[in-house]
């Protein structure tokens, strides 16, 4: 396993970049970004000048060229008074506050050639095989990260067999091909449609209907479940205009699921641009948190505007690169000792010392998609905020910059609908927050060669002091610190 060369510049990007002035994309003002985080949506007294303080805890969402908001600037911020208000929210209650995970559906004997599909088509023949992420595995990131919610395996087995009347030879092609998912054993198990169709970019053999998928876990949803999310190891589509999808949730109905695919480490040799400046490519030394890298940032805003003046295109007004305000100066080593964030990148940067552990890393991309999918569950919606793990994402690169945790608002839903169900309220969600984030340091402390892993442990921990130091009745007011 090949080493990574860490990001060694000295700034980290705090605010939005320069890219989004020219999206037109306008993050909401520190006082309506406070005022999200109560549920009467205004600044309570004291809270007035808390948003500076989130800056280096909290930074913004980097808006670089090809993100989700950059592409779509104008979505809608969905408050903690809005998330109190939707009468689509489904609470937490004594009867059905279990979170479910499945493991990847068996493959049959009569669809044996669907095993091919989990393959990459085109992955170098140097790379050693590697065994996607285990159910296992992601059922303890999920345990910690909805800490104090109970998180189980599906007991009943989904296998993917054949569909009646299809000619399954494992040579078919035709885009109208199907499969069939089966919950539980016959002769009373009860076997959904899915559709396949040839991968339109020739990355792997055929994908699976994703609205299919979740049909299937809509039907397998078991009576106690607060949710039900089903991993597969094969690539997903949604519909005729996508060429994948990682990951999709039916809120609403409490279904999701997520694909491991598209993740593998292997596929980053095809994606990776070490030192480039393509916003699409994956590059490892830059992943979060060392996404906030100022210079990073910088290149990638200066190549599209290069870009586009190429093109005869005009540059659009935006905001100014290299804004003191803006950044953490990683050379003042107190900062980097006094700020989650600074702590989050030294401690990922300690791992480019070691051999990758492209299994743990594999695993780090797959448990953040699920807890976001889970999330949308729980009727968050995208965030616009801050840089958070409930952001929406245009594509694999963007997905790898964006980090682990809930940002204050998004915090702050959840907590709500765990303190429904655990009976914590006010100064004992602090105590509730507390515990989650000791449950996600605990995780993350057995995977020490995953950057994420490394760099989110060390982000909890400063958290876990800032909880600690403060005094039980400003808990509340903490939670947004």
């Amino acid at each position: 396993m090949r080493k990574s060369s860490a990001c060694r510049h000295g700034d980290l990007q705090l605010d939005v970049s320069a890219h989004a002035g020219q999206a037109e994309f306008a993050r909401p003002p520190p006082a309506k970004r406070i005022a999200a985080a109560t549920p009467s949506g205004r600044v309570e007294p004291g809270q007035g000048t808390a948003a500076q303080a989130l800056t280096t805890t909290f930074p913004g969402p980097l808006v670089l060229p090809d993100d989700d908001l950059a592409s779509d600037p104008a979505c809608p911020p969905q408050s903690l008074r809005s998330w109190l208000r939707d009468k689509n929210r489904n609470p937490l209650t004594a009867q059905r506050k279990t979170l479910y995970l499945a493991a990847t559906p068996r493959i049959t004997r009569d669809v044996a050639f669907m095993t091919r599909w989990a393959a990459p088509k085109h992955q170098p023949r140097s790379q050693k095989p590697l065994a996607s992420p285990s159910a296992a595995d992601v059922a303890a990131y999920l345990r910690a990260f909805y800490h104090p919610l109970e998180v189980r395996l599906l007991p009943q087995t989904l296998s993917f067999v054949s569909w009646d009347g299809e000619d399954d030879d494992g040579d078919a092609t035709a885009t109208d091909q199907h499969v069939g998912l089966r919950e539980g054993s016959p002769p009373s198990a009860g076997v959904t449609r899915i559709r396949t169709r040839a991968c339109p970019d020739d990355v792997f053999a055929r994908q699976l209907n994703l609205n299919d998928v979740l049909d299937a876990a809509d039907a397998a949803l078991p009576a106690d479940a607060y949710a039900l999310l089903i991993l597969t190891d094969q690539d997903l589509f949604e519909d005729d205009d996508d060429d994948f999808c990682c990951g999709r949730a039916y809120g609403a109905s409490r279904v999701a699921v997520v694909s491991a695919a598209r993740y593998h480490p292997h596929l980053d040799d095809e994606e990776e641009v070490e030192g480039g400046c393509d916003a699409r490519a994956i590059d490892r030394r830059h992943m979060w948190p060392a996404s906030h890298c100022k210079e990073y940032v910088d290149r990638l805003c200066s190549a599209a505007v290069g870009g586009e003046m190429a093109r005869g295109g005009k540059k659009k007004k935006g905001g100014k690169a290299g804004v003191k305000a803006g950044v953490i100066d990683l050379e003042h080593k107190l900062a980097v000792e006094a700020t989650p964030l600074g702590a989050a990148v030294e401690a990922a940067r300690a791992t480019s010392d070691l051999d990758v552990d492209l299994g743990g890393l594999w695993l780090s991309r797959v448990a953040r998609t699920t807890v976001h999918e889970l999330g949308h569950c729980f009727c968050l919606d995208h965030c616009v905020y801050y840089a958070c793990v409930m952001q929406g994402t245009a594509g694999l690169a963007e997905d790898a910059k964006q980090p682990p945790y809930l940002c204050p608002v998004c915090l702050k839903k959840l907590t709500r609908a765990l303190a429904d169900v655990v009976g914590k309220r006010d100064a004992d969600e602090g105590r509730l927050v507390a515990d989650r984030y000791a449950a996600l340091a605990m995780f993350c402390e057995a995977w020490p060669r995953v950057a994420m892993f490394a760099g989110f442990r060390a982000w909890l921990e400063k958290r876990l002091e800032s909880l600690a130091s403060a005094e039980p009745e400003s808990r509340k007011m903490c939670l947004n610190k």
